[in-house]
């Protein structure tokens, strides 16, 4: 049976309701299923429904763009009331040239010495304002929070300068266990798309988790979350053992990207076959590797442990400890330890350890790849990035 063609037209007639939850709610999963489609046809050009598919993209970027269209106008049309000597040229957006409108936003947080230490010598790589604005909202998800903000507070008193309005209702949406806005999308002389974590979008599907409320849902949300980023941050590398045990990895690389992603989606699998496994050691040695692989995703130099990214894997490292206490009270020994510090403090719970020469404490931990475990009599080394001393 095929939908009627005022469907769309009830969308639009929410979509258009200022001051509307129910409308944010909307446009919030109209967002999160034109990302996922878009992605999903990267991978599925053979796939029957791709032109089907196309198609539908086609007519939600209409709906969105038109909606977006809606609000600017009346924000244009409630200026110009106010002015009576404006005319079209003010409120028409001017050809643009080929200097980004954020570039100067973008050298200012690359001339930033304390910044510096977290990012190296990055350079931005985008060449529309919309790309910059994400990629620049990404990056600051790597270094301390309390510097992100305010940087972000810097970034939004720049662009409302240029005519841009931050828009908090223009966002993708990664599936999570609860709702957390990353970083806002903007609208006016640039749009951009935002980001934030949502329980109203469906975990990554190659992780089969068919139904939410269960124990493992903030791990689904974590892992889903690994996957997303993969795709949107070409910054990304890999540091896990299994995968390549001699060096950091670009998941740029698309050997080393399908690889990782396999690795990260089996250990998933391995820890929700044994959630309810007799055995809770075997339950253990299953979120132990989760854990590293989680934790093995990492940039160059690694996050700021007390970043977004840096909270989200210590967050996630955290569900550790009542597997262990599980453990403890089938009557067996068992301990974790994180590994941070001087590194000569801990390289001796440490096995097959990797060196770098940016970021960080020369002489300390910058990222404990996985935590050192011993189960009863059995050792189970930790493994570290460390920037030389």
């Amino acid at each position: 049976m095929k939908p009627e063609k005022g469907n769309m037209q009830h969308l639009s007639k929410l979509l258009e309701i200022e001051n509307s939850k129910l409308a944010w709610v909307l446009r919030l999963s109209l967002c999160g299923l034109q990302t996922q489609l878009q992605q999903a046809l990267k991978t599925a050009t053979t796939d029957p429904g791709s032109s089907a598919c196309q198609e539908l993209l086609r007519e939600l970027d209409r709906l969105l763009a038109s909606t977006s269209r809606q609000e600017e106008s009346a924000n244009k049309e409630t200026t110009l009331s106010k002015q009576d000597n404006s005319s079209w040229d003010d409120v028409l957006e001017p050809v643009t040239s080929g200097e980004l409108k954020l570039k100067r936003i973008g050298e200012a947080i690359l001339a930033d010495r304390e910044l510096s230490n977290y990012i190296d010598q990055y350079q931005f790589q985008s060449s529309h304002d919309a790309d910059l604005w994400n990629e620049i909202q990404r990056l600051l998800l790597r270094v301390p929070e309390k510097l992100a903000h305010a940087w972000r507070e810097y970034t939004l008193v720049e662009v409302s300068k240029l005519d841009v309005r931050e828009n908090k209702q223009l966002l993708s949406l990664l599936p999570f266990t609860r709702n957390e806005c990353l970083y806002p999308g903007l609208t006016g002389k640039i749009k951009a798309i935002g980001l934030c974590l949502s329980d109203q979008a469906n975990f990554d599907q190659r992780l089969m988790v068919k139904t939410r409320g269960g124990e493992l849902d903030f791990l689904a949300g974590v892992v889903s979350s690994c996957l997303k980023f993969i795709e949107l941050d070409s910054s990304l590398h890999h540091a896990l053992k299994s995968v390549e045990r001699f060096g950091i990895r670009s998941l740029n690389i698309e050997s080393e990207k399908s690889k990782y992603v396999a690795a990260l989606i089996d250990r998933f699998h391995r820890v929700q076959t044994t959630a309810e496994n007799r055995d809770p050691v075997i339950a253990l040695r299953a979120r132990l590797d989760l854990d590293e692989a989680i934790h093995s995703l990492v940039y160059v130099p690694p996050c700021d442990r007390y970043s977004w990214w840096g909270k989200l894997q210590q967050e996630a490292r955290r569900t550790l400890d009542p597997v262990v206490e599980s453990v403890r009270h089938a009557g067996y020994q068992a301990q974790i330890r994180p590994l941070w510090g001087t590194y000569a403090d801990v390289f001796n719970w440490s096995k097959d350890d990797l060196q770098l020469d940016v970021g960080g404490v020369p002489g300390e931990v910058s990222a404990c790849l996985r935590v050192y475990a011993k189960i009863n009599d059995e050792v189970l080394p930790g493994r570290v990035l460390f920037r030389s001393s």
